[in-house]
């Protein structure tokens, strides 16, 4: 079993994603899991992210090594750089969320989770969610009146959560940025690598 993401595997998705490699420089990034999280929506945009200089760091409410999936089969695990107890949103510049469905129905009733990934929607950093990602922004108070998408099953929860949702494979609304699955992942990359350009700038009040 592998317990690094970071690849040096060409790849379409990472190499059609980053412009520089240094246009993140330094940037960090926590990439917030629990196990059950779908493995290539966590890969593949840590590999975009790391390729643009980034700093990436998993932060986990799993102990030592969380566990990725793919669909509905066990996959990779890997090693936990923060744990969650003790991670701090103040040192991340940008926050991504992976999808999968087992990983966001863990994180969205644990109060640590819920607490950390408010505390980026309150100040304003961006966040990167794919597929079943978003559900975790509806605990946390980050969906409202946010134009947005998701995995189809999360549309009801939410618009009743009251966003704004379509069916389309990257959605882009101020420091928030969403796709759909696996599939849309180069798009989800590219836009989400632009965003994170601009996380270190000042947040308008």
């Amino acid at each position: 079993m592998s317990n690094t993401s970071r690849s040096t595997t060409p790849s379409t998705t990472a190499s059609t994603t980053t412009a520089s490699s240094s246009s993140l420089d330094g940037l960090k990034v926590a990439i917030l899991v629990a196990d059950g999280f779908e493995q290539v929506e966590m890969t593949e945009p840590r590999k975009a992210l790391d390729n643009a200089g980034a700093r990436t760091r998993i932060v986990s409410p799993a102990q030592g090594s969380v566990r990725g999936w793919n669909h509905h089969d066990p996959a990779d695990s890997f090693a936990v750089d923060v744990p969650l107890k003790s991670a701090r949103p103040d040192d991340f510049d940008a926050l991504l969320l992976p999808g999968g469905v087992v990983n966001p129905d863990t994180l969205r009733i644990d109060e640590k989770a819920v607490a950390f990934v408010r505390a980026f929607v309150e100040s304003g950093k961006p966040i990167a969610a794919i597929c079943h990602g978003p559900w975790t922004l509806i605990d946390a108070g980050g969906v409202k009146g946010r134009k947005m998408t998701s995995w189809p099953s999360l549309q009801a929860d939410l618009k009743n959560a009251g966003a704004q949702w379509s069916d389309k494979e990257v959605v882009v609304d101020g420091k928030l940025v969403t796709s759909r699955k696996p599939d849309d992942i180069p798009a989800f990359n590219r836009e989400m690598t632009k965003l994170f350009e601009h996380a270190r700038e000042p947040v308008a009040h």
